[in-house]
């Protein structure tokens, strides 16, 4: 009579525990691999449709990594757009490479990055090729005036959404007015309003938190 597990039991288990293992493993390599592509193509795609410039893109961007793959807080993404925004180098590509870096990553940020790149530098490349006979067409300045009017409002749409989400206070309140008048009726550079809003807001959060801290002190003395 043998009691416990039998030898021959004890392998047969450990060869299922172990090919439960692999194919546990290979499961969460495709869905990597799968959530790769979707970065690339979801990025492929911002930088293949959009015109206009870096702006124009963030209404596409908002759209496809907050509403459509929710890969990012609706909350967030003002402050993605702001950390793009005050970086070196281009929004779209600065927002592509952190949100791509977020949902898978190093291989997501380069593959995000590559996505919204390469179009762009697809098509400039074609158009450096034909340049001379290209601005000579009528059609193509026709075209990229209706393009310019359609990406403001793209770009306004996307200010009005992510104005609704945001959270706002007196402070925040006249940070916004102020900056609208500045970047407005100013040749000030974007920088220095991102700036001065950080460290004002700063400064009044050290100062809102000391003053919180004194009123416990004075309610424990009393």
């Amino acid at each position: 009579m043998f009691y416990g597990v039998s030898p021959i039991r004890s392998v047969f288990r450990k060869k299922l525990n172990g090919s439960a293992y692999r194919r546990k493993d290979v499961k969460e390599k495709n869905s990597y691999r799968e959530k790769l592509l979707t970065v690339f193509i979801t990025f492929f795609k911002i930088g293949l449709f959009t015109f206009g410039g870096g702006y124009a893109m963030i209404p596409l961007i908002e759209y496809e990594t907050v509403e459509r793959h929710h890969w990012i807080e609706s909350k967030d993404i003002l402050d993605i757009f702001a950390i793009a925004e005050a970086t070196p180098g281009v929004i779209a590509v600065n927002t592509a490479t952190f949100v791509g870096y977020k949902v898978a990553g190093f291989w997501g940020s380069l593959l995000a990055t590559l996505g919204v790149v390469i179009p762009s530098f697809t098509i400039i490349s074609i158009i450096a090729l034909f340049f001379q006979e290209f601005q000579s067409l009528e059609w193509v300045g026709y075209a990229f005036k209706g393009v310019r009017a359609g990406v403001i409002v793209l770009i306004l749409g996307a200010v009005v959404k992510m104005g609704k989400k945001g959270e706002y206070t007196p402070l925040t309140a006249l940070i916004l007015i102020l900056a609208f008048g500045l970047a407005s009726f100013t040749d000030i550079n974007v920088i220095y309003l991102l700036l001065g809003g950080a460290v004002t807001g700063l400064v009044y959060q050290v100062w809102l938190n000391r003053k919180q801290a004194d009123e416990k002190n004075d309610a424990v003395k009393k």
